[in-house]
């Protein structure tokens, strides 16, 4: 069965093994942030609906969870906003029923958690990692550009009131720029706040692979060291990326292409990033990447970290 909107699963750098659905067509979001590896966002909107079918996902997920091994998690991200989707619940509650051992998490900007009825569709998962990577309106505006008129007073006491009320863990990531939102003033209302919110784990994140715009700094580790004093809450961790994994079993080149075309349509990735991820051999990867290129599947961008492919979202033919 081919899988439309669920992929993986890939190896988390946060989940283990986690298996992902993605219940939006590529790129809709309620913000537009500058660094989202993702791309720049098409389909900037606070609508909730059914942009893809509810049946079409259940029927993935039960032919994946009668034919595969279990994941560590399934986990609502991919291609914009989950929350965005009013089948969310509803999905939840059939992953729970069909598979109870399955952790759930959702992986959200946190944009509709003022909305009650999102906090009721989220209140069934295991674990909620949203992100606040700004708390004063001209910050929020500068690094993740919001659809209409969202407030971001409003998206912090959504995810206040959320906190309170969720019984699963909270993971809160602040994804930093510096010279964007890294302001010693700004990072210690963050502090306030995150110490209001009381999440789990409070994860720093930066700049790993390309962003929307061009040009942005990633944060060094002797930034994100700075930022974690300034917020001065607890459980402060800077995320680490997955590395090494054992070469998995032999597959096709037709499935390792497949594989790689859905994982770098999402998220740009250099070999490195795909050996991790997909469990595969680098020097085939490689030759992989030449031919796809070679054949306008796909294109490179050399970045600081090194040579990332995306795909080409009009290939000649």
């Amino acid at each position: 069965m081919k899988y439309n909107h669920i992929f993986g699963p890939v190896p988390s750098r946060r989940l283990g093994l986690s298996l992902g659905v993605d219940l939006v067509y590529h790129k809709t979001c309620t913000l537009d942030c500058i660094y989202c590896e993702c791309g720049p966002t098409t389909n900037l909107t606070l609508t909730r609906k059914e942009y893809v079918p509810f049946d079409e996902v259940k029927a993935e997920l039960t032919h994946y969870f009668e034919n595969h091994p279990d994941p560590d998690y399934v986990t609502f991200s991919g291609s914009g906003e989950p929350t965005l989707s009013p089948d969310i619940g509803r999905i939840i509650d059939f992953i729970k029923e069909k598979k109870a051992n399955i952790r759930v998490a959702v992986l959200t900007n946190a944009t509709l958690l003022s909305n009650p009825v999102v906090r009721k569709d989220l209140s069934r998962a295991d674990l909620i990692m949203p992100s606040l990577d700004a708390v004063t309106p001209q910050t929020f505006k500068k690094i993740n550009r919001p659809a209409g008129k969202i407030d971001i007073h409003e998206v912090i006491d959504g995810l206040k009131t959320f906190a309170r009320s969720f019984q699963g863990e909270l993971w809160l990531e602040v994804f930093i720029l510096p010279g964007i939102n890294d302001d010693k003033d700004e990072l210690e209302i963050l502090g306030k706040i995150i110490r209001d919110i009381n999440p789990a784990r409070v994860q720093l994140n930066t700049l790993d692979r390309p962003g929307a715009v061009p040009g942005l700094k990633s944060a060094s580790k002797q930034d994100l060291d700075r930022v974690a004093g300034i917020i001065n809450a607890a459980n402060v961790e800077i995320i680490a990326r997955i590395k090494d994994l054992s070469s998995g079993d032999h597959i096709s080149d037709e499935k390792m292409e497949a594989m790689v075309m859905e994982t770098i349509h999402r998220r740009p990735c250099t070999v490195d990033d795909l050996t991790a991820a997909l469990n595969l051999e680098t020097e085939k990867l490689k030759i992989l990447m030449k031919r796809l290129i070679l054949e306008n599947k796909v294109e490179s961008i050399q970045q600081e970290r090194g040579i990332f492919y995306q795909t080409i979202k009009d290939p000649i033919l």
